[in-house]
């Protein structure tokens, strides 16, 4: 456990008992503040008094004025589209408010860090796309090269759950513009941009709000290293503003499909290769085309970041190729399953929108899809340019039929579920094809959520494999 600094003796509010909620309350019970907690479900409520803690509201008995600080967890809105009554009444009170994230980086450090050759260093991970996937790939790595780790944030456990670091250890956060947002401390050692594309645009105030969010780990925390994607509009303009000079050697510009301009230090991947560029020149390559685990142009883009993080934390390309080459992925995001009679099953249930879809067709050849699901807003028809690697599409959930419609002259059969949508992918695929399920929908016509979705997928492949 970090135990939160600087609160001994002080009464402070936590709103949120959720994993990171908890995880909140007892550091700060362990550095020694008096912890009034509360959550709006009567079910967190219950689950948090099962564990000997009892929630009391702040906003009653004259207790928010007394508050030395109201710590939030990452899904209660603070601003738009409308703040919290909490939130709002503390703001009013002059109370300050935090989260986990700021109460991490500002109780991380120890008096013993000084007396470290290799004190411990932070990563931290943010963009639209691809965070969960560099997080735990830069954790894989150092695993694989034999440094000490920890990987938490939103991806696996609470910040504040991690173990105080030791000596050369690094601890690799994934970061979500909830998070990053509304955190009063941020000061990561290297600082991952991935990409940007439109999402919580109603939490955000539009996307400019959402792009300011993801901003404030690089212009608030002001990283040793940023590694910036540069693909879109947003990551060039962030790297011109992190960048004294366009040889400055702090900002890593990294892009899938071609190499960033300037002479500073870039990583690149194009036609399957991994390209490190420095001073005009290039000074490493590592081949991503045969790495089963990072499939497709995002996957080398992912790579890409990861590699730059890489070596800002000083591995060197023959460190790092190995802990790429044996990344076997996330669950639910381009999940190699199974190979069965030459015909790979990919579960990619996290493509839960058109734009991650496009990405996983475009990283096959030839593809009998899953996709359906609870359509958003504009269906498929924005991926009809990806569409001629799809050989069939077998369509699932409440939006079977109208996915079946803008599929245009793509072959396609209406199954509605996903066990004969496997089942008849499964039987028309012909070797060297790929059964790959990107929904390119919301999971909650069928399932609670896209990992159960992604488990049944699982399920049904196994089931073909013991016939």
């Amino acid at each position: 456990m970090i135990v939160v600094q600087g609160v001994a003796g002080r009464k402070v509010g936590v709103l949120g008992l959720g994993r990171s909620g908890l995880a909140t309350v007892a550091a700060l019970a362990a550095g020694g503040a008096e912890v009034c907690a509360w959550d709006d479900s009567a079910e967190a409520r219950a689950r948090a008094e099962a564990e000997g803690l009892t929630p009391v509201d702040p906003s009653r008995h004259g207790l928010l004025e007394s508050l030395a600080a109201l710590i939030v967890s990452p899904g209660i809105p603070h601003l738009y589209p409308a703040p919290h009554p909490l939130i709002a009444a503390a703001c009013a009170a002059g109370v300050p408010v935090d989260n986990d994230i700021g109460l991490f980086f500002r109780s991380l450090g120890r008096d013993d860090w000084a007396a470290m050759e290799a004190p411990p260093r932070v990563v931290a991970v943010t963009g639209s796309n691809g965070k969960s996937t560099v997080t735990a790939l830069i954790a894989h790595a150092l695993r694989a090269a034999g440094r000490p780790v920890q990987m938490a944030g939103n991806i696996g456990t609470g910040v504040l759950s991690i173990e105080p670091p030791g000596e050369g250890a690094v601890v690799v956060l994934e970061l979500s513009s909830y998070q990053t947002e509304l955190a009063r401390a941020l000061t990561p050692d290297i600082a991952i941009f991935t990409n940007l594309s439109p999402d919580h645009l109603d939490r955000h105030g539009g996307i400019g709000g959402y792009f300011a969010a993801k901003r404030r780990l690089f212009a608030e925390g002001g990283p040793d290293r940023a590694v910036i994607g540069v693909d879109e509009p947003e990551g060039r303009y962030l790297a011109m503003q992190l960048a004294e000079a366009p040889e400055d050697m702090r900002v890593i510009r990294v892009s899938s499909g071609q190499k960033p301009g300037g002479r500073g230090w870039a990583v690149f991947a194009r036609k399957g290769f991994l390209a490190e560029w420095r001073g005009g020149r290039q000074v490493a390559a590592i081949d991503l085309r045969a790495m089963p685990g990072l499939p497709g142009a995002h996957n080398h883009q992912n790579a890409c970041a990861a590699y730059a993080a890489l070596r800002a934390l000083g591995l060197g390309p023959r460190q790092i190729e190995p802990g790429l080459a044996s990344f076997t992925g996330l669950p639910h995001r381009s999940q190699l399953v199974a190979e069965i009679g030459g015909v790979r099953f990919v579960n990619d249930s996290k493509a839960t929108n058109a734009e991650s879809a496009a990405k996983a067709l475009q990283a096959f050849p030839r593809i009998r899809w899953i996709a359906g699901g609870l359509g958003k807003e504009g269906g498929i028809a924005s991926l009809v340019p990806y569409l001629g690697s799809v050989a069939k599409a077998y369509l699932i959930g409440h939006s079977a039929r109208g996915f079946a419609l803008q599929l245009g002259a793509t072959p396609h059969e209406i199954c509605e579920t996903m066990d004969l949508a496997v089942a008849r992918a499964a039987q028309e695929a012909e070797a060297g094809e790929v059964v790959l399920l990107a929904p390119a929908a919301a999971s909650f016509d069928q399932y609670p959520d896209f990992e159960k979705r992604g488990e049944d997928f699982m399920a049904c492949v196994a089931a073909l494999q013991r016939r």
